[in-house]
């Protein structure tokens, strides 16, 4: 990084990190140099975008191919009442710029793909992981292997978050601690499974910790170590991540020397059946008009089905339906309903193979509630 000087302004704005004498005119210095990536402007981009500018890091990228939504303002701290339906990216902008005039950002309103991944990171100096899916993970992992740069990776969901430093030059990558990538569908993302609001702040604060100890060099980054979140027990625990010799990307004999298609090697959810399983939320709502004897089998969580739920359903959460089957009428004709679309999918073939006669509702009851049921929440 070039040498960077501190106008009187930017002396008095600091000072708080000038009268630390690990970080020092010097450290100040090396921050307003720097040049750092944030994939991802949500739940954890959030407290990190906010500390590293008004930690004064010069450079700022933001990428993000996502809108504003209410639902996000729970969590995701950096975005505003005022900018729901703005991209993500172009809201986190005005909200940093706010905070730190001194520091410059640039936005990237697309998705990060191996084909425009390494041409976007090269430019930067670290990398700061905030996503919230396993191919975007494995994604920057390789991109940061090959451009020979240190990620901050972090994760969270409900209660529970992790946050780490990959440095593949001196350390383990993300392929060492998780080989390969859980089936699709065993892990619900935060907008299936949820998250406690502040648990992002303490994930995302932390990531921009170990973010200055690496701009500025002081410290021990958390390369080669694990550090575990629990909110609920406020428990933090510490786990030693070696660098494994048989790692497909930074072991002995790799196999992996460029960036190959993520989604199939996550893989997708596929999705078998025949259409005509498969109902819109108008034709399900035309077939309640007319079929008075069909059952609406409702397969969320219990904590779901007190925040809303349509009249006359019948309630099974979805890893209860197996040895439950026997409830139901097998004369009936039964829609089967979850959040998003995702479970009632699952349970759906589950029906099918036992032989009732069944479909399900495509998009689940927030799509039923967006373009049917206005008076029914979204959650």
């Amino acid at each position: 990084m070039m040498e960077e000087t501190l106008s009187k302004e930017e002396i008095y704005r600091y000072s708080r990190h000038l009268l630390i004498p690990e970080v020092g005119l010097k450290g100040q210095r090396k921050l307003k140099a720097a040049r750092v990536l944030i994939i991802g402007t949500g739940g954890l981009g959030s407290p990190v975008s906010l500390y590293l500018a008004a930690a004064g890091v010069g450079r700022i990228g933001l990428i993000d191919y996502d809108v504003v939504d209410e639902s996000n303002l729970q969590r995701q701290i950096v975005h505003s009442t005022s900018t729901i339906g703005e991209l993500k990216v172009d809201s986190a902008k005005q909200r940093l710029l706010e905070i730190n005039p001194y520091t410059e950002i640039d936005t990237y309103p697309e998705l990060l793909s191996r084909d425009n991944a390494l041409e976007i990171m090269k430019k930067y100096d670290l990398i700061i992981d905030g996503t919230d899916n396993f191919s975007t993970r494995y994604l920057v992992n390789d991109a940061c292997f090959f451009l020979e740069k240190p990620f901050v990776y972090g994760s969270i969901f409900r209660f529970d978050g992790q946050v780490t430093v990959f440095d593949s030059k001196v350390g383990p990558c993300y392929r060492c601690l998780y080989p390969e990538p859980p089936p699709p569908g065993t892990v619900p993302s935060c907008a299936e499974g949820g998250v406690f609001g502040v648990l992002p702040g303490v994930i995302g604060s932390l990531q921009a910790t170990e973010a200055i100890k690496i701009l500025t060099g002081i410290g021990e980054p958390l390369i080669g170590k694990l550090l575990l979140y629990d909110a609920l027990k406020l428990e933090f625990r510490m786990l030693n991540i070696r660098k494994d010799p048989n790692c497909p990307l930074c072991g002995k004999q790799p196999t992996i020397f460029g960036l190959i298609d993520y989604d199939s090697f996550c893989g997708t959810e596929t999705y078998t059946l025949e259409p005509q399983y498969e109902l819109a939320p108008m034709e399900f709502a035309e077939k309640l008009k007319y079929s008075p004897n069909l059952g609406i089998l409702d397969v969320r969580d219990p904590h779901e089905w007190e925040i809303c739920s349509l009249p006359n359903s019948t309630f099974i959460p979805l890893n209860e339906l197996a040895s439950r089957l026997f409830e139901l009428d097998p004369t009936r004709e039964y829609v089967v309903v979850c959040k998003v679309g995702k479970r009632s999918y699952s349970a759906l073939e589950l029906l099918l193979g036992a032989g009732f006669k069944a479909y399900h509702l495509r998009g689940g009851l927030n799509a039923y509630a967006k373009e049917v049921k206005s008076d029914m929440p979204i959650y």
